[in-house]
C-alpha cells in the first residue's frame, strides 16, 4: 500500500513538472517601459521613512555561526532585512492592480516571509524544505489563509501549493506570478474576486486560476477590498533577502474569441482550446449546453477561461422565455467568473421598441436572481434585427433591471450595421458605467456580414481609434474578437488577429499625448 502511495505521488509530481517545463512567464520578453524594478541600487521604490533595517547589499547567505540567520556582503542588487532578520514590512510607493511579477528570495533555516499583492493577498514565503504542512497556506508557495476571530477555526480558505517545490534554506528560489485584482463597479460594489491566475514556484506550476474571496490574514490594510494597492514584503517574521524583483502591470484587456466553436471549425474540443492557447488568447465563448462540461474541463486543463455563455430570451408567450436548461447551465458556470450573454427576440415588439421593456426587465431579473448566488453575471447583447438591437437598448435595460450582476455590451459589428458608425463617443460615454464587455473585429462599412466581420488586420474601419477611445474613457473590461462567418483557416486568421491586437496595444501602452 505504501509503494502504491509513493507511486501516486511520483506520478503527480511528474505530471506537474511536465506542465511546467516551459514557464511562459520567464520566457516572456518584456518591453523595458512596462517593468517596475524593486531591487536594484537603493530603497527609492519603497515608502520613505518606513524601511526599518532593510538594506541594499551585494550578497546574502546563511550565517556561518547560526543557520537561522543571514549574513551579507556590501554591494547592490540584493534587498536584505538586516542582521537581526526582523524589521518593518516594506511597502512600495507605487500601487498596482493586474500584474505579472518575478520574485527571487532567499531564506535562513525555519524562516518566514511573504509577498502581498495589492497589499491584500499573500503568497507565503516559508522554509518548507522537506517539511510536512501544518495547515493549508503555511507552505512556501501557499496562498495564506484568511482570518476571522469569530469563526472556528479562525483561519480558513488557505491554499496549499500543488506540490512542495521548495529548495533548501540558503538557496535562491523564484516565484513567477500572474495576478488579477478584484474588480468593482462604478458604485464600489465588487463584481469579480481577485485571482492568482498562475503561480510558478521554482519553475513548477503550483496554483492555476485560484479565486480569492477576500484578503488573506494580515492583508486588511484598507477598510474594504480595493482593485489596486502597494506591494508589501513581510520583514518581521524572520531573515529573508530578495533580488531581481520586477513587476509588469498588465494594461492589455483580456482578449477572447466569440462567434465560433470546435464543432463549427471541425476540431475536437482539445484541438480548439490548444489552438487558442498556442496563439495567446485568454479564452472563448460558448452557446450550447451540449458539450459545455467537456469544454470547461479542457479550458481548465489548459489554463484558459470561458468568458461568456450566449443564450436567447423570448419576450412573446409562444416560446419558452429562456432555455429550459438555463439552471443547469448556471450551475456549470458557478464561480467561474463567467457571464450569461442574453440576446432578446420578439415578434410582438419591433427592434428597440421600449414597449417591450416591462416584459424584458421581468425576465432578465428572474435570470439575474437565479445566477447571482452562483457568482454568475449577466450582460445584455445587442444584435441587429432583434428586439434588443442597439447598445443604447442594452444600457436602458441595464438601468431598469437594476441588479448588481447585470451589465451592458457594445458590439462593433452590430453597431456598424445599425448605426452606420455614428456617434461612437456618445454611445460609449453613456454605456461606460454599465459596460461589461466590448466586442471588436476588422470591418468595412459595407452592408454585408462578410464586410462587417473580418480578421482584425483587415478592413478600413479604425479599430485603433475605437480602442484608444475606450482606453481614454477608462474601460478595462474584457474585449471579445467576433469571428462569426469568417471563412479563412482559423489558425491563420486568428493568428493575424492576435498579432494586430498586440500591435495596437503596444502602441496604446506607450503612446504619449
Amino acid at each position: 500500500m505504501r509503494k502504491q502511495s509513493q507511486l501516486f505521488v511520483l506520478m503527480l509530481v511528474l505530471a506537474i513538472l511536465a506542465d511546467s517545463l516551459s514557464n511562459p512567464l520567464t520566457a516572456q520578453t518584456w518591453d523595458a517601459k512596462s517593468i517596475v524594478k524593486l531591487t536594484e541600487n537603493d530603497l527609492s521604490p519603497w515608502r520613505d521613512g518606513d524601511t526599518g533595517n532593510w538594506q541594499i547589499v551585494g550578497r546574502a547567505f546563511i550565517d556561518s555561526d547560526n543557520e537561522k540567520l543571514l549574513a551579507s556582503q556590501p554591494g547592490t542588487g540584493v534587498l536584505w532585512n538586516g542582521p537581526k532578520g526582523k524589521t518593518k514590512n516594506l511597502v512600495t510607493k507605487m500601487e498596482f492592480g493586474d500584474v505579472r511579477a518575478h520574485i527571487e528570495f532567499l531564506l535562513a533555516k525555519d524562516s518566514n516571509s511573504g509577498v502581498y499583492f495589492t497589499g491584500q493577498y499573500e503568497v507565503q514565503i516559508f522554509d518548507s524544505w522537506q517539511k510536512p504542512s501544518e495547515y493549508p497556506g503555511i507552505e512556501c508557495g501557499g496562498i495564506y489563509q484568511r482570518w476571522d476571530p469569530k469563526r472556528q477555526p479562525k483561519g480558513f480558505e488557505g491554499h496549499s501549493p500543488r506540490v512542495n517545490a521548495s529548495f533548501p534554506p540558503g538557496k535562491w528560489q523564484t516565484y513567477d506570478v500572474v495576478f488579477r485584482s478584484a474588480k468593482f463597479d462604478q458604485n464600489g460594489n465588487k463584481i469579480a474576486n481577485a485571482r492568482f491566475l498562475k503561480v510558478f514556484h521554482n519553475g513548477i506550476l503550483v496554483h492555476d486560476n485560484l479565486e480569492l474571496f477576500g484578503p488573506t490574514r494580515g492583508g486588511k490594510i484598507f477598510p474594504t477590498e480595493r482593485p489596486s494597492g502597494p506591494f508589501r514584503f513581510q520583514g518581521d517574521h524572520g531573515p529573508v533577502a530578495y533580488r531581481n524583483v520586477w513587476i509588469a502591470p498588465i494594461d492589455y484587456p483580456d482578449f477572447f474569441v466569440l462567434g465560433t466553436d470546435p464543432k463549427r471549425l471541425g476540431l475536437t474540443t482539445e484541438q480548439y482550446v490548444t489552438m487558442l492557447k498556442d496563439l495567446g488568447y485568454n479564452g472563448t465563448y460558448f452557446n450550447s449546453y451540449d458539450g459545455l462540461p467537456q469544454l470547461l474541463k479542457e479550458l481548465d486543463s489548459q489554463g484558459l477561461r470561458l468568458y461568456t455563455f450566449y443564450t436567447p430570451v423570448n419576450l412573446d408567450g409562444d416560446k419558452p422565455k429562456y432555455d429550459p436548461k438555463l439552471k443547469e447551465i448556471i450551475e456549470l458556470l458557478a464561480h467561474r467568473d463567467a457571464t450569461l450573454w442574453l440576446h432578446a427576440s420578439s415578434q410582438k415588439y419591433k427592434p428597440s421598441d421600449p414597449a417591450g421593456d416591462e416584459k424584458a426587465v421581468q425576465i432578465i431579473r428572474e435570470i439575474a436572481d437565479m445566477a447571482q448566488p452562483q457568482g454568475v453575471r449577466v450582460a445584455l447583447y445587442p444584435h441587429s434585427g432583434l428586439w434588443l438591437e442597439r447598445c443604447e437598448d442594452s444600457v436602458r435595460l441595464t438601468r431598469k433591471v437594476n441588479r448588481r450582476n447585470v451589465g451592458a455590451i457594445f458590439n462593433l459589428c452590430h453597431w456598424l450595421k445599425v448605426s452606420k458608425g455614428q456617434n461612437l463617443l456618445g454611445i460609449l460615454q453613456d454605456a461606460l458605467p454599465y459596460l461589461s464587455f466590448v466586442t471588436i473585429n476588422g470591418a468595412d462599412m459595407g452592408p454585408t456580414w462578410k464586410e462587417l466581420i473580418q480578421p482584425l488586420d483587415k478592413g478600413a474601419y479604425d479599430i485603433y481609434g475605437a480602442l484608444e477611445m475606450l482606453k481614454d474613457l477608462g474601460y478595462k473590461g474584457p474585449i471579445g474578437l467576433q469571428v462569426y462567418g469568417i471563412q479563412e483557416d482559423p489558425k491563420v486568421h486568428l493568428a493575424h488577429s492576435i498579432a494586430a491586437w498586440r500591435k495596437i496595444n503596444n502602441k496604446l501602452l506607450h503612446e504619449t499625448k
